[in-house]
């Protein structure tokens, strides 16, 4: 079952292939010809369904996007949708992180509940559709710590942990991340509808 991932994230492919085995999944760097999706939405789901659809109908095959960000409670909920262009460059993950950490300096330990939001979409060449959303709660540390993942990684430590998430091992991320709880939702759905 051959699938397209939206994405040349090369953290994310190697990450989605873990979660999505049984699958021959591949990423965007398969399909040249395949431009960027704005992502204009402006909610998760909204994206992560822009760039299923662009992807599934250039490539001809089933075509699999997520959209995921972190959202700080004492930011109102942001980055949200703008974390991966917090700073302003789409991708500069040490420029989101500074930015981040700088934002909230002054906000009490206590006071850095967040949470990371996945939307994961499914859409076909011929328009079927399917979303779901996987949640990691957590806070936020004044200072990063680890070096595995990506993204805020460094600075987000999920409820119930005292590592941040990017002191975890891949399996254990995997387990209770917002992508990991999102893929494993979406995966009997993709077995259902290709059969």
């Amino acid at each position: 079952m051959r699938i397209v991932l939206a994405t040349r994230n090369p953290g994310k492919i190697f990450e989605l292939r873990r979660i999505m085995a049984g699958f021959e999944v591949v990423g965007l760097e398969e399909f040249p010809h395949i431009g960027e999706v704005a992502e204009t939405g402006l909610t998760f789901a909204e994206n992560a369904l822009l760039k299923a659809h662009a992807v599934a109908a250039q490539s001809g095959l089933p075509a699999v996007a997520d959209d995921s960000g972190l959202c700080v409670d004492a930011l109102n909920g942001m980055p949200g949708v703008f974390s991966a262009r917090w700073a302003g460059r789409h991708g500069d993950d040490k420029a989101n992180l500074d930015l981040l950490l700088a934002q909230v300096s002054d906000v009490p330990a206590d006071r850095r509940a967040a949470h990371f939001t996945c939307a994961a979409a499914l859409a076909l060449p011929a328009g079927q559709e399917q979303v779901v959303e996987g949640l990691l709660p957590g806070h936020i540390l004044s200072q990063p710590r680890g070096s595995n993942g990506f993204g805020y990684d460094p600075i987000f430590v999920p409820e119930g942990e005292g590592r941040t998430a990017a002191e975890l091992s891949p399996d254990e991320k995997d387990a209770i991340s917002h992508r990991g709880r999102a893929f494993r939702a979406l995966a009997p759905i993709v077995r259902d509808l290709l059969g």
